[in-house]
């Protein structure tokens, strides 16, 4: 007997598209120049403009958060309003929030060890440090909507979005909730940016002012995006995706993996997440058309989400949802080289 699958119900996220609520328009984003810190010349990034939280969501206080804290509440607050979930209708402790993040709270972080480096340890700011842990985010967002479920934070090298869905919905099959506000992402800083530049991980176009090519690999980016998840037949109510399942390994073939997910079936299109890396464009990656076959649609990784090199695939999926793929079986694919991969088993509308 197959397990019913989780279905995805409402969608928020502050992306370099904005605050928005649902599915993202069908506009084109281009990486801005940095001016909220010196380069030294020309630098170009996926950002976030800045806007005030307060003003998306009436009542938030984010004085003292760290941005990705901030993000985390408007996304979580936009999905629930997208869903059309009335909170003081639910059981709130059988609501979970599962976050995921590479960097965490790194710009109250860094804020922190400045100040230790400057003022010595003894002289820090404590307020400061409880918000530097990478839990925070998971924590506001459970305190501001008084969520009492399971409350988890991972963060799993190149697929960690991807663990987040599927540790959501493996709380709800086993029933230790009724639902999960599922949450990734990142915030984009100096310290972060400089490290990719002394790595060489950047593509060209991070460096000048020509048009993004098919082949443009890898520009920094930020966000955050937040699903709710819920069990099948739980409400009625819309869903843009069900999820069946998911596989990730360290290694393996991925083909027999995912048609082991299939029960064998190749799939009739793939969303590729990429997490960094390229996926139909690149041959390292051509295992994406491997596993498809020669009639599938692909749909490759976008260039605004690739930034987010661990918790880019809520921002992928989202993004390739907006795009109105076509219903029927789909597995999305991230692949961060060629000793791992991660794939969700997807059914859309």
């Amino acid at each position: 007997m197959k397990t019913p699958p989780s279905l995805i119900t409402g969608i928020g996220s502050v992306t370099p598209f904005g605050p928005l609520a649902g599915l993202l328009p069908s506009t084109s984003i281009a990486p801005r120049v940095i001016t909220a810190w010196p380069t030294p010349g020309l630098r170009h990034a996926f950002l976030v403009e800045p806007f005030r939280p307060a003003a998306v969501v009436p009542g938030l206080k984010t004085r003292r958060l760290d941005r990705l804290s901030a993000w985390a509440l408007v996304a979580s607050s936009l999905a629930l309003q997208d869903a059309g979930v009335d909170l003081n209708q639910m059981d709130r402790s059988r609501i979970a929030v599962v976050f995921a993040t590479s960097f965490g709270c790194v710009e109250l972080t860094e804020a922190f060890f400045q100040s230790a480096a400057t003022n010595g340890w003894p002289s820090t700011d404590p307020i400061t440090f409880p918000e530097t842990l990478s839990n925070a985010p998971a924590g506001h967002v459970a305190l501001f909507h008084q969520l009492q479920g399971p409350n988890l934070t991972v963060s799993s090298k190149s697929f960690a979005a991807e663990s987040a869905l599927l540790q959501a919905a493996s709380l709800l099959r086993h029933g230790q909730a009724d639902m999960a506000v599922v949450i990734a992402g990142d915030t984009l800083t100096q310290a972060i940016y400089e490290w990719y530049e002394a790595a060489h991980m950047l593509d060209p176009a991070c460096f000048n002012e020509e048009p993004l090519s098919p082949s443009t690999e890898f520009i920094p980016g930020e966000g955050v995006v937040a699903m709710v998840l819920e069990p099948t037949g739980k409400r009625q109510t819309r869903s843009y995706a069900a999820l069946r399942g998911g596989h990730w390994a360290s290694g393996g073939d991925a083909q027999s993996c995912i048609h082991q997910l299939l029960s064998g079936a190749a799939p009739p299109r793939i969303l590729c997440a990429g997490n960094g890396a390229p996926c139909a464009s690149s041959s390292e990656t051509c295992s994406a058309r491997k596993i498809a076959g020669p009639d599938a649609v692909i749909l490759p990784r976008q260039p605004v989400a690739a930034g987010l090199a661990d918790t880019g695939a809520l921002f992928h999926l989202l993004l390739a949802l907006s795009q109105r793929p076509g219903s029927g079986e789909a597995i999305m694919l991230g692949t961060a080289d060629v000793s791992g991969f991660a794939a969700l088993h997807l059914e859309l509308p």
